[in-house]
């Protein structure tokens, strides 16, 4: 079997960890790849947002599936073109994937099939941006429509606040063609859960729900990132709250991209805020997560490979489904100085001796001149440890990331603090 993996980050290094691990004989290709996934496979410089040449190198490799990990190619629709070469690709079409590239239409799409989320107001003038926040009161989330690398949600405590987000980006175009449309958004109270699903369109296969850790700094505290650590299990995802988003959020969003002659398959994942009120949807994205997948994956007893396959092959996932670890997984992001507004890059890394039940996955790494790793982005790795309590797993997650050499490493050490708070993590077993 030959698997081409389309990214170079830490989700796209876990991906192929977990499927090479599923298939020990199979030829893994990465494009672009990084250092870390060089040692599964063969990388290959094409970029992850070069449609063209991505479809290129399909064509030249056969692949059995391309694996799509980021969201900007599943947007420009990178699956169509590959679909129509003939080459199965796990990763939903550009119509579908608009799930997540406009949170305007997804918000629209949602409120058609009754599936519970915020109340909002789609704006692209910034007078009536305010008048709707000020409608909403404070606090109020102001929200980017397009893609904006997890960075495009702003939670605003006071109409000034909120009035300096809609400025940044209506106005000074902060965010790019992202910021040119955007939400205004009832404010949500509650914990939030990452859950993902594959899917063929119609069978739904819930993962493990895990919880992103979105702040810079330990409390919660500093700017807003691209996610500085996750977890999983979560002790408030039972199993009766997964099924029930299953049949009131997953099934009516399916049914209606279908309806929409936009069928959904691939990764389809749920941001879910548990409100007083029960789970209600934060937003969707249309792939796997990132820093969630480098913690779920490492808990999946069960083949991932299988059922991805059968997805990109257009064939059913009836009777299929996933086995879990007892076990608890930590991932602690570890990210340059300066992350997230003007990470520093090209500083020299060594990483400590690989350890059982410990992965570091690369997220932002590259070679220099003379073959020395160095940092190449804001996230550089994502370390998961697993463990038979939360408690021994944030310890030694924290303890391998603390030991990477890096100038001016930032991380956090309190991965998991409110399932702490609430006494759970303990063992499973």
């Amino acid at each position: 079997m030959k698997l081409l993996i389309v990214g170079g980050g830490g989700r796209e290094h876990a991906l192929a960890w977990k499927l090479g691990a599923d298939d020990p004989s199979a030829e893994i290709i990465a494009a672009p790849g990084n250092p870390g996934m060089a040692a599964l496979g063969r990388c290959v410089a094409v970029a992850a947002d070069d449609v063209a040449g991505l479809v290129a190198l399909a064509k030249s490799e056969r692949p059995d599936m391309v694996v799509i990990g980021p969201e900007a190619p599943l947007a420009a629709g990178l699956a169509d073109s590959l679909r129509a070469a003939g080459i199965a690709a796990f990763g939903p079409s550009r119509a579908a994937a608009r799930i997540e590239s406009s949170k305007a239409f997804a918000k629209s799409l949602m409120r058609e099939a009754g599936v519970p989320t915020a109340r909002a107001v789609r704006c692209v003038d910034a007078t009536a941006a305010k008048r709707a926040a000020q409608d909403f009161g404070a606090p109020v989330v102001i929200k980017a429509s397009g893609l904006a690398a997890g960075k495009g949600v702003i939670v605003c405590t006071s109409m000034a606040e909120a009035e300096d987000a809609i400025h940044a980006m209506l106005l000074d175009d902060s965010f790019g063609a992202a910021g040119r449309e955007v939400l205004v958004e009832e404010f949500m109270a509650g914990e939030e859960l990452s859950l993902f699903a594959i899917t063929d369109g119609t069978t739904v296969l819930p993962m493990l729900a895990a919880q992103d850790h979105k702040r810079l700094l330990d409390g919660d505290r500093g700017p807003n990132t691209g996610g500085m650590g996750a977890y999983a299990p979560v002790s408030l995802s039972s199993a009766s709250l997964v099924e029930d988003a299953v049949e009131r959020v997953f099934h009516p969003t399916l049914a209606a991209l279908r309806a929409s002659g936009a069928p959904f398959s691939g990764l389809l994942y749920a941001g879910l805020m548990l409100t007083s009120q029960g789970p209600r949807v934060v937003e969707f994205n249309c792939r796997f997560g990132d820093p969630e997948t480098e913690a779920i994956l490492p808990l999946l007893e069960s083949s991932l490979l299988e059922p991805m396959l059968a997805v990109a092959q257009g064939t059913s996932l009836d009777g299929m489904e996933l086995r879990w670890s007892n076990d608890f997984a930590v991932t602690t992001v570890v990210a340059s100085a300066g992350y997230p507004d003007k990470p520093r890059r090209g500083m020299p890394i060594e990483l400590p001796e690989s350890r059982l039940n410990v992965y570091v996955f690369h997220a932002g790494t590259g070679l220099d001149a003379s073959g020395n790793l160095i940092a190449t982005g804001g996230r550089v790795f994502a370390v998961t440890a697993v463990a038979p309590t939360l408690a021994d797993a944030r310890r030694e997650s924290v303890r391998i990331a603390e030991s990477i050499v890096m100038e001016g490493k930032q991380l956090r050490t309190d991965i998991g603090w409110r399932e702490q708070e609430r006494g759970a993590g303990a063992s499973r077993d």
